[in-house]
């Protein structure tokens, strides 16, 4: 069959050689037929071939003629041009394969096959074809799509039938109908947990063993942090130190985290997260050191109390969550098997870093695990009042990352969700969002009455049936690794330990004046010198209003 021209029209009628109707095409072009097992004509880009099969399919080529080619039923082309070179995309709808198929040629990711077509037709010898006449009208937000019917020897094409928008991050689908997403669903996402209140795991539970000796390491740095945080808050009420926060009820998110971790993993905490250093070989002494303020403590008495640090351990001091994806990207860059880890409240999600530091994660694809302790409480502002979303754990879902949802009371459920997080945040090279649900017990701190904002019987019911530390003891003593005896023992033992350590915390000489104005200039600049020499005159002739204990 000839070329057919039709420079002045938009539709064309004429015959193929087996007889078909051909309507509404719409563009001048040039139509020509060619027989079976003929070459793909070629251009100055590309020459493409096709076995012969009885089916058919019509194709526009860069010169903008449209060949009657050869091709097996059930075929998606797609992708025909992409920024002025031909990207072939041929996906065959055969048996599912369960995984994305890469292109040779543009060498990104195609369509997930299917057993049958996507959409509603009556026959299997469908054929579907996808045309972005780039050359012409460059503009990837309009796509022809013709529907080729083989049907009784019938062909009808139908003009802008759009099916699939190829849109950067993936294919798109086209639908009819006008469909706003839902702000939020009636369904909430589901939360992962091991442990029953009576410690018992539930069948075909899953989760990540725990040796004998971890174990009890866990439960017995869950109770120091407990005997730790009465003892420092009885402190502060005595007026020894000036402020003090404790991590009551969020024992297991503390300990059982930082065991899933390495000592190579940096941590970026918030402020409830004592129980991290612990394990990681923090002493009693260095705890109080640092609640002290004293000439031992790493900050020089510069931070407020609990606003620990160890460089040591890789701990930083009162962080932001940006800084944690920064570090993490510098871990990728240099190789390192290692990740970071950061912890937040869930008012925290609230702020803009947050979202910040979420987007650039997943853009950057790097090991970073965001873990957001959602206590039901930001300071006296209930998540009722802080999401319209279901918590946390959708936003790191819309930001294109991996996430779950775990009872942060579950002290295996916490362990077992950061080793599969930190496995995945390092060999796939992406970060991981733990949404971990759990009560703030304690008063946000020092500072604050929460029976002000909240019931004291909601209190007491999270204190005594849903303790993190009772739970994860019955699940350790059904293993006979604890005993009344040993806990006891223990508990004594840690009281003393700490008591030592704040006696020798007080008697520590609290650090020079000086040291206010060090470790921020290699060489401290000319006003700060003279700031100090300021600073130490009021002090002389004031000695009375100021600490005597601190040398000047």
């Amino acid at each position: 069959m000839g070329d057919i021209s039709a420079p002045d029209t938009d539709v064309i009628n004429c015959s193929t050689p087996h007889n078909d109707k051909i309507t509404t095409l719409h563009y001048p072009f040039t139509l020509s037929a060619l027989p079976n097992n003929h070459n793909f004509p070629r251009n100055d880009k590309t020459t493409t071939q096709f076995s012969s099969h009885n089916s058919s399919l019509f194709w526009i080529t860069r010169g903008l003629s449209l060949h009657f080619l050869p091709l097996p039923p059930l075929f998606l082309i797609s992708d025909f041009l992409h920024n002025g070179r031909l990207a072939r995309e041929i996906l065959h709808l055969g048996p599912p394969s369960g995984k994305d198929v890469v292109d040779d040629f543009s060498g990104r990711r195609r369509m997930p096959e299917f057993d049958t077509p996507p959409w509603n037709l009556e026959s299997g010898r469908h054929c579907v074809v996808s045309i972005r006449l780039v050359l012409v009208l460059y503009d990837p937000c309009h796509l022809s799509v013709i529907l080729y019917d083989v049907l009784s020897n019938s062909m009808r094409f139908y003009k802008e039938l759009m099916l699939a928008l190829d849109f950067p991050g993936g294919k798109v689908m086209f639908v009819p109908e006008m469909n706003f997403l839902p702000g939020s669903t009636s369904e909430r996402i589901n939360c992962y947990r091991v442990l029953d209140d009576n410690g018992q795991t539930f069948s075909k539970s899953k989760f990540q063993e725990l040796s004998k000796e971890d174990a009890v390491k866990m439960y017995t740095d869950m109770v120091t942090l407990q005997v730790m945080d009465t003892i420092f808050y009885e402190a502060q009420r005595q007026g020894r130190i000036s402020f003090y926060l404790t991590s009551i009820g969020e024992e297991a998110i503390n300990v059982a985290s930082a065991a899933a971790l390495t000592i190579d993993d940096i941590v970026f905490p918030q402020y409830r997260e004592p129980g991290v250093l612990l394990w990681r070989g923090f002493t009693l002494q260095e705890f109080a050191n640092q609640c002290f303020g004293n000439k031992l403590d790493y900050g020089k008495g510069r931070q407020m109390p609990i606003h620990y640090g160890s460089n040591r351990l890789n701990y930083y001091t009162v962080t932001q969550i940006p800084h944690a994806v920064g570090a993490a990207y510098s871990l990728k860059m240099d190789g390192k098997k290692a990740c970071t880890i950061t912890y937040f409240g869930d008012g925290g999600t609230s702020e803009g870093d947050f979202h910040a530091a979420l987007n650039f994660a997943a853009v950057m694809e790097v090991p970073v695990i965001f873990f957001c302790r959602n206590n039901g409480w930001a300071i006296s502002t209930p998540t009722t009042e802080q999401f319209r979303s279901d918590g946390a754990v959708v936003r790191g879902q819309a930001y294109g990352i991996h996430s779950i949802r775990i009872d942060g009371n579950d002290a295996l459920a916490v362990y077992s969700a950061v080793h599969a997080a930190r496995e995945m945040a390092i060999r796939e090279s992406r970060p991981i969002l733990i949404e971990a649900l759990t009560y703030r017990v304690g008063h946000h701190s020092t500072s604050d009455d929460s029976t002000k904002y909240r019931s004291t019987d909601e209190i007491e019911h999270w204190r005594t049936a849903r303790d993190p530390v009772s739970k994860f003891r019955k699940w350790v003593e059904g293993n006979g690794w604890w005993s009344d005896v040993a806990e006891e023992e223990h508990r004594n033992n840690t009281r003393k330990e700490l008591l030592r350590a704040i006696q020798m915390a007080e008697r520590t000489q609290k650090p020079s004046l000086s040291e206010l104005f060090t470790d921020v200039y290699d060489q401290v600049p000319r006003n700060l010198q003279e700031q100090e020499r300021t600073l130490r005159e009021i002090i002389k002739k004031n000695s009375n209003d100021y600490p005597s204990d601190v040398p000047v």
